[in-house]
């Protein structure tokens, strides 16, 4: 059995920052706004915080409470924290499935932002001399396995590289480096977007809620969005944050840490919709136009604008920063449940694991062109069903399972979940909340997977 020390963050500001890298990905940056577009901007961000405050943070609180009480990755936690003879432990395994399934496809996401970084430093759109069809350019990189492939397996292999210098010297460090850059290019990039001529309409209709827009749209419709979209933002159903639960102390009392999580997912992505529609209303472009936005209208954005190599570099420095952040968060969570479950050393757990990530994400990457005729359920290619898999069934179902178990007396019971979460000094989380969180709360959630069923 293995006998190394297990390591923990140096500081709180560095736990703060790997699980607010975790749950900033993608999403945030892209999905948010352009969900919001389609969804009446302002009414969609209030509902938005709402659910945040009353599903988002709760459920991190669990993850958190579980896995600092344990010290131990989801099946060893659960098995430390369930009574004799109980299984709530088999779910710890479909959260490990969840993260190799979400690795699967997400590493390929990232190396498009990767792809396309490397695209505007190198000078490849070009504005004023010649004419790039953006749009074709992203069809292009789809056809081609080889570079698609490339920037992949790049991904992976920094990713792996980042972990094999620990937990501090490694994770901490470099999510530390990726977020602070992260805030800072979010900064600089919404400041030239409210400078565009005509941006401040952007925000407007980005920011301000117009109720009449929303009807239009249909306020069922807008509030299911809102839910969904709160709820999936912070990665909460399968146990990536509750590995860094089992790297915490036990100064600080969990709300207060979710809620600055939290507070920095929703900044990012709120900054990400701040450059995104005033460049798009600046620049007469639809901002709900779904997954192209990023890869087609901003890019062709960028070229028209001035210095537009230089903007379209900076944001997809962004874009590589807010996914690698997730890449290795959850790598970080692979490596150290194998640990945990086999016993092996780290670096063990790290060789085995790049080698089959390195394998398994082959599909995905093949999907887009080599067997693009294979299909899943609903037709979806092999990137649409691992995300189906993961995004509408494991994380929610997740988060409900993870909910009884800590609330229920079938499971580890409310009393010892709101004792862990209270430990500790700052905000401190009612009791009160009990009742809500044994009925109202799983109804939510029972909503989130039927929305995601029928999708």
């Amino acid at each position: 059995m293995n006998e190394e020390k297990r390591e923990s963050f140096g500081s709180r500001l560095g736990f703060i920052l790997v699980s607010a890298g975790c749950a900033i990905g993608i999403g945030n940056v892209w999905k948010f706004p352009y969900v919001a577009g389609q969804n009446g901007g302002g009414v969609f961000v209030l509902f938005y915080l709402l659910f945040l405050i009353i599903m988002g943070i709760p459920v991190m609180t669990m993850e958190l409470a579980m896995g600092r009480r344990s010290g131990l990755t989801m099946v060893r936690g659960y098995e430390k924290l369930e009574k004799a003879g109980q299984k709530w432990h088999l779910h710890g395994w479909i959260c490990l499935a969840g993260c190799y399934i979400l690795m699967m496809y997400y590493t390929t996401v990232s190396g498009w932002m990767m792809d396309y970084f490397a695209r505007f430093a190198t000078g490849k759109f070009i504005t004023r001399e010649s004419v790039v069809d953006v749009s074709a350019a992203f069809d292009y990189l789809l056809a081609d396995p080889i570079e698609m492939g490339l920037f992949t397996v790049l991904t992976v292999l920094i990713g792996f590289c980042v972990l094999s210098f620990g937990v501090k010297n490694g994770l901490e460090k470099a999510n530390k480096f990726m977020m602070i850059g992260l805030l800072l290019l979010l900064g600089v990039l919404a400041i030239n977007s409210l400078r565009l001529e005509g941006g401040m309409e952007g925000l407007k209709f980005f920011l301000y809620p117009n109720w009449e827009r929303a009807m239009e749209v249909g306020l069922a419709k807008v509030i299911s969005s809102a839910m969904n979209q709160a709820f999936f933002t912070l990665s909460i159903g399968m146990g990536s944050i509750e590995v860094f639960g089992s790297y915490m102390d036990r100064e600080k009392r969990l709300i207060g840490e979710a809620i600055t999580i939290a507070t920095l997912d929703t900044l990012v992505a709120i900054m990400s919709g701040i450059i995104i529609f005033p460049a798009c209303f600046a620049y007469g472009v639809e901002p709900a136009q779904g997954p192209s936005l990023i890869f087609a209208t901003l890019p062709e954005i960028f070229i028209n604008m001035p210095l537009g190599r230089f903007w379209g570099t900076l944001f997809f420095v962004l874009m590589t920063f807010a996914s690698f952040s997730t890449v290795t968060a959850v790598f970080e969570n692979i490596v150290i449940s194998v640990v945990d479950i086999l016993g092996i050393k780290r670096v063990t757990s790290i060789v085995v694991n790049c080698i089959f990530l390195l394998i398994t994400s082959i599909p995905c990457v093949l999907g887009f062109n080599v067997i693009k005729d294979v299909t899943f359920i609903g037709g979806r290619n092999v990137l649409d069903f691992e995300d189906f898999l993961v995004s509408n069934l494991i994380l929610p179902t997740g988060a409900l399972i993870i909910l009884l178990f800590c609330v229920t007396r079938f499971g580890w019971g409310f009393d010892n979940y709101l004792e862990e979460v209270n430990t500790g000094e700052g905000m401190k989380m009612p009791a009160s909340l009990k009742h809500f969180y044994r009925i109202v709360l799983p109804i939510l959630i029972v909503i989130i997977i039927i929305n995601g069923l029928k999708a």
